[in-house]
């Protein structure tokens, strides 16, 4: 009997030719030594992001400028991305950092460098009194003529109507005249500047002398006679034929002002003037 046997055609020969390339192929594939694939026999676009598995790319495979803003998708970087110290002013572009961008709270005093913040870049009303921390306000500080009248505020009312206590004002004399005979006397009147609270307690001091209400002159050009808290200190600088048992003395003192009374020793010229100074009790 005649086994039929199949005949050979085109179609067989090349099923058969491709059943071995392929079962070849993978016996190849599974075979290769390892570190035999390198990038030279990657094709492009053979590995993309759906062929990396979590975490296959990290920090220390990419190399330096590999990742611009071009190749970063929207969100991709977040600030719990980024480690401390990664973005410096240096990687920052002009205009990068604007107000709408800062939260609040974000600049401190302690992140402004020296004078960074000047008079041009504070808004109109940003510096009010309740910002001032005591004393920062000096002297030195205030432009001439910046601190007028109408500036002021009711708490310093007083000082136009009743000097404040500790306050002291200071001013000259001058009286005498050409006396006919002995003892005879001459005027004067002092008002002061401001009002005191009460009519102050009185020292008439001859030329150089002291006392514990009346400390001197002061030093210098610019003489400051001195006198404690509630005391009127009248100081004699010059003086010419005055009566020795009371050359100078004052008379209707209150809390407005004083008088000075001078007193001739002998006929002819005879004066005294000098200095004086009252401190508010």
């Amino acid at each position: 009997m005649q086994i039929a046997r199949p005949k050979l055609n085109y179609a067989n020969v090349i099923a058969t030719i491709a059943l071995f390339v392929a079962l070849g192929g993978a016996a190849v594939a599974a075979g290769l030594p390892k570190n035999s694939v390198g990038t030279k026999q990657l094709k492009r676009g053979a590995v993309n992001a759906a062929k990396l598995k979590r975490g296959a790319v990290t920090a220390g495979k990419i190399r330096p400028q590999a990742v611009v803003a071009g190749k970063l998708g929207a969100n991709a970087v977040l600030p719990g991305n980024l480690g401390n110290g990664i973005i410096s002013t240096a990687k920052l572009s002009d205009g990068s950092v604007i107000a709408s961008k800062i939260k609040n709270g974000v600049i401190t005093t302690n992140k402004l460098d020296n004078e960074a913040v000047t008079t041009p870049k504070l808004g109109k009303d940003s510096v009010t009194t309740a910002k001032l921390t005591p004393g920062s306000v000096t002297n030195p500080i205030l432009a001439n003529g910046s601190v007028t009248p109408n500036k002021l505020s009711e708490t310093f009312g007083p000082i136009v109507t009743t000097l404040k206590t500790g306050q002291t004002l200071r001013g000259v004399f001058d009286l005498g005249s050409t006396a006919d005979a002995a003892a005879e006397l001459s005027r004067s009147s002092v008002s002061l500047q401001f009002p005191l609270a009460a009519a102050p307690a009185v020292t008439v001091l001859k030329k150089g002398e002291t006392s514990a209400n009346c400390a001197g002159l002061g030093g210098g050009a610019n003489q400051t006679p001195q006198a404690t808290a509630g005391n009127l200190c009248v100081y004699v600088t010059e003086s010419k034929n005055l009566d020795l048992t009371t050359p100078l003395a004052v008379e209707n003192n209150t809390r407005l002002g004083f008088g000075l009374v001078a007193k001739a020793e002998l006929a002819g010229d005879y004066f005294a003037y000098g200095q004086w100074a009252v401190t508010a009790p």
